[in-house]
């Protein structure tokens, strides 16, 4: 079981399995922490796409980071992650998550993405993401969590899902039959 708890800095945590799995906003004294990061976690799957370029990569970090939407991942303390969700009209959009490969594969990436699920949840709204396809170890972990591919929605370098976390409505004669 896990449980959840914000501080006054907007910082979330999440413990389950022994391990504190907090969230902070990001600075820009992180942006470094978190260039280093994409490539260790997300270089291999990068090179695979479009060909690891260091300039390239480089500037289009430099673009792309707002310490004011972004979020470290912590693990005990520890910075072990980043998590980027915008809030949209009718969705959540996941627009990254990233671990280091020392965290993944032990639960922290799933965890925050049940908590995502469960505050998509409360507000009615879907949760979005995309995933390279080449990333089949991440694609594997969002079909596990319910996550669904959007057909016709991929541009053949990443596939798009969709979880709409609403509670299904009931077939037609199956209400109350205890199926």
């Amino acid at each position: 079981m896990s449980h959840q708890s914000s501080d006054a800095s907007g910082s979330r945590t999440t413990r389950a399995a022994g391990a504190d799995v907090a969230l902070r906003p990001a600075t820009a004294a992180d942006s470094d922490f978190c260039y280093a990061l994409h490539k260790a976690a997300m270089g291999e799957y990068v090179a695979a796409v479009w060909g690891w370029d260091e300039q390239e990569q480089r500037a289009y970090h430099e673009r792309g980071f707002d310490p004011e939407r972004w979020q470290i991942v912590t693990v005990d303390g520890v910075e072990a992650g980043v998590m980027v969700v915008e809030h949209r009209p009718a969705e959540l959009y996941l627009g990254r998550i990233e671990l280091h490969p020392y965290y993944q594969g032990r639960g922290v990436g799933a965890r925050l993405i049940r908590a995502l699920i469960d505050s998509a949840a409360r507000h009615g709204h879907e949760l979005v993401l995309d995933v390279l396809t080449v990333n089949t170890r991440a694609h594997a972990l969002y079909l596990r969590l319910g996550f669904h591919d959007v057909p016709g929605r991929g541009d053949g370098q990443k596939i798009r899902m969709r979880l709409d976390p609403r509670p299904p409505t009931a077939e037609p004669g199956t209400a109350g039959t205890g199926e």
